[in-house]
């Protein structure tokens, strides 16, 4: 019979992601396959240090000791060959992380996996994977930033901070600030407040992640799990925020609406254990102070369409001037 993970959060982690392997992979960029097999059987049995995803990693299974049942699964999936994984396995035994359940592609795409481990999260430091499972809609992907290099939880419990738009909701509302401007945004979003957005590539998770919070012992209302909104809308866009939260069954600990303001205090305060944004300019200082992640655009995203339009006009522009 086939093992139910309806109920069960999956996070499909790269080892890149979990463990700190860039050494590793400049070897294998500059010797090939041949140098970087020889450079992981020689130091199998050295510890690899922690990852941007570890802490994260970490934390999450730690719920399952104070939940009611098991809620959190996590998948270590590696382009390494099982032979070549050896040093991977060992540092997951060493660092006692309860993970059952690996997959070494042996260099091929783990994309095509995603389904076959019912993955809900896939974070990984190779853009072509996390693209592919975005355009496919079957999982949350983020690209994973180089971890800060000052980021230590704060408490046991996991904290886990997203932006709204074109992460948790679709990117039509980004859209139509970029082409109509903030009036009109703000405007819409205002007139619109009850009608709930639509779903980005991350609804699916936040809702997974909401419910696995009733499985969860709370005290006086503090989970050990804690969501948080931190986004650049405000008022009066926040409210279709809110409602729409509520149209979907999520409660969500904590919201900030920071209208243009830098996001890096408020995730440093809050002390995120990941955020996940699809923008470079937030990304850029949130990556220093806390673990982060990028949620590219779908392929077909008719925001990505028109980014990229206005990229080769720059370019054609740029070409004029010279």
């Amino acid at each position: 019979m086939a093992l139910n993970l309806s109920e069960i959060l999956v996070v499909g982690v790269s080892s890149r992601a979990l463990f700190n392997l860039e050494k590793e992979n400049e070897i294998f960029n500059s010797q090939g396959i041949s140098g970087y097999r020889k450079y992981q059987q020689e130091h199998e049995d050295q510890s690899l240090e922690p990852g941007t995803a570890f802490h994260l990693v970490q934390s999450l299974l730690y719920l399952n000791q104070d939940a009611r049942k098991r809620i959190v699964e996590v998948v270590v999936m590696s382009r390494n060959s099982p032979e070549t994984g050896v040093r991977i396995m060992n540092s997951v035994r060493k660092y006692e992380l309860d993970i059952t359940r690996m997959a070494f592609s042996g260099g091929e795409p783990l994309a095509p996996y995603i389904d076959a481990f019912d993955i809900d999260l896939f974070l990984s430091k190779d853009t072509k994977d996390v693209q592919a499972v975005i355009d496919s809609k079957k999982s949350a992907a983020a690209f994973i930033y180089e971890p800060p290099t000052e980021f230590k939880p704060t408490d046991n419990r996991v904290k886990i901070a997203f932006d709204a738009d074109a992460v948790l909701f679709s990117d039509e509302s980004e859209h139509r600030y970029k082409t109509e401007g903030m009036e009109a945004f703000h405007k819409y979003e205002s007139d619109h407040e009850n009608e709930p957005l639509g779903e980005g590539p991350f609804a699916k998770l936040l809702i997974k992640l909401s419910k696995i919070q009733d499985e969860l012992p709370t005290t006086v209302e503090l989970s050990p799990l804690r969501i948080a909104i931190v986004t650049a809308r405000n008022a009066p866009s926040h409210m279709r925020v809110i409602k729409t939260l509520r149209k979907w069954g999520v409660y969500v600990d904590e919201a900030y609406f920071l209208g243009g303001l830098s996001k890096d205090n408020v995730l440093k305060a809050f002390g995120a254990h990941i955020f996940f944004d699809d923008q470079e300019v937030h990304l850029a200082e949130s990556s220093k102070v806390v673990p982060s992640g990028k949620v590219p655009y779908a392929s077909d995203s008719p925001l990505l369409k028109m980014m990229n339009k206005a990229i080769v006009i720059e370019s054609v522009e740029d070409k004029k001037k010279e």
